[in-house]
């Protein structure tokens, strides 16, 4: 979802003390970030979306570290906390709490034939470093890259059609696993870093990288589907909110508006747009709705590697950088009812929204072409 671009993990939320989301404050240089800037560090476990993973040049540690917030200033973090605070009391108002993620059980990994090639971070439990370069495709990678992006697209689809109160995510999951490897493709999440499953289902307030279990999904319940496919050699990724049952008039236009914005930010993409539109287009989205923005996730590169440069951040902000021609990546906006803080449950994968509101998302991977984008996940 996106430290390179997250069904719920679902379970029981952790209590304060069991939380594990320790963090630092530390100078990074990056020439996709700037140098300079003091950014929040996540330090603890590995996340799924690479697109938001980078290593610590500064401190020199070994492990992959992920970019959680940037630095505002006193005068931001107060108007910040404010508009959290007014978005949690509409969450409150709005009459559509519910009782928070219950974790199941999480099934043994399941197998992927030896014919089937792997991707090379298949046999880590670390996941592979952030690639500081964009992926420009040449004729055949284009090819590759669209028939990645049909086969996710497919199989995305096909787990929309198995959303229904009763059924679990660990079903979902083997659907998606058994499909995939049908294709003679791999499930691009499974094995990365320590992901143990073959597809990402959030549920709710998850907001990405939920590891799927026997939790039964309710009537009511919104649920993301992120789908990586790993096919000749290239990633196609993509993800949809779905519903479940009889959803409420809240969480569809949530799920809608988040729609929204993604389409919107594909449809001003092309050779030489600068990268930032992509956020002030989303944000204006969100906040014409009053839905928060996520920022800790963000979009990424995408092809021979999972996560790369460009990172695409989905709020406002002044990152450098232009789209090219024959460059791939996705953009996948996270929009919240209340607040866009997170917090990560104990399985180093999970995110939920800190104060319970609903979170929907949409995901694409995209083609910069000589007359505007395509969209090679898009059926």
């Amino acid at each position: 979802m996106a430290h390179v671009g997250a069904v719920a993990a679902v379970g029981t939320v952790a209590q304060p003390a069991s939380l594990e989301c320790a963090s630092t404050f530390t100078p990074f240089a990056s020439s996709l970030w700037g140098s300079g800037r003091s950014l929040r560090y996540s330090v603890n476990g590995s996340c799924l979306d690479l697109g938001h993973e980078f290593q610590d040049r500064t401190s020199r540690r070994s492990g992959p570290v992920l970019v959680l917030a940037k630095k505002r200033s006193g005068f931001a973090e107060l108007f910040l906390n404010k508009r959290l605070s007014e978005q949690g009391k509409q969450v409150d108002e709005s009459g559509s709490r519910r009782p928070p993620l219950k974790r199941g059980k999480v099934s043994p990994r399941l197998e992927v034939p030896k014919h089937i090639p792997r991707p090379p971070y298949v046999g880590s439990r670390n996941p592979p470093p952030f690639l500081d370069e964009f992926q420009i495709q040449d004729a055949e990678g284009i090819e590759r890259m669209r028939a990645s992006g049909q086969l996710a697209a497919r199989v995305l689809e096909y787990a929309g059609t198995l959303v229904k109160p009763g059924v679990t995510t660990d079903e979902i999951d083997k659907a998606v696993h058994q499909m995939t490897i049908d294709a003679g493709a791999y499930p691009s999440p499974l094995g990365y870093g320590s992901f143990p499953k073959s597809v990402c289902t959030s549920v709710n307030e998850c907001i990405c990288h939920g590891i799927p279990d026997s939790r039964p999904l309710e009537d009511g319940d919104i649920i993301n589907i992120d789908v990586t496919v790993w096919l000749n050699g290239y990633h196609g990724d993509t993800s949809k909110t779905f519903y479940c049952g009889n959803v409420s008039d809240e969480a569809k236009k949530l799920v809608e508006v988040t729609k929204e914005s993604l389409d919107k930010a594909i449809s001003i993409c092309g050779p030489g747009v600068e990268f930032k539109k992509i956020g002030r287009t989303i944000n204006e989205i969100a906040d014409k709705h009053r839905y928060g923005v996520v920022e800790h996730f963000v979009g990424h590169g995408v092809g021979r590697v999972f996560h790369s440069a460009p990172s695409i951040v989905h709020a406002r902000n002044n990152e450098p950088g232009s789209m090219v021609v024959g460059q791939t990546f996705t953009i996948e906006p996270m929009l919240t009812q209340g607040s866009t803080r997170d917090v990560m449950w104990n399985d180093n994968w999970t995110y939920v929204t800190e104060d319970g509101g609903l979170s929907a998302q949409f995901e694409h991977s995209l083609l910069i072409t000589e007359t505007g984008v395509e969209i090679l996940t898009q059926l």
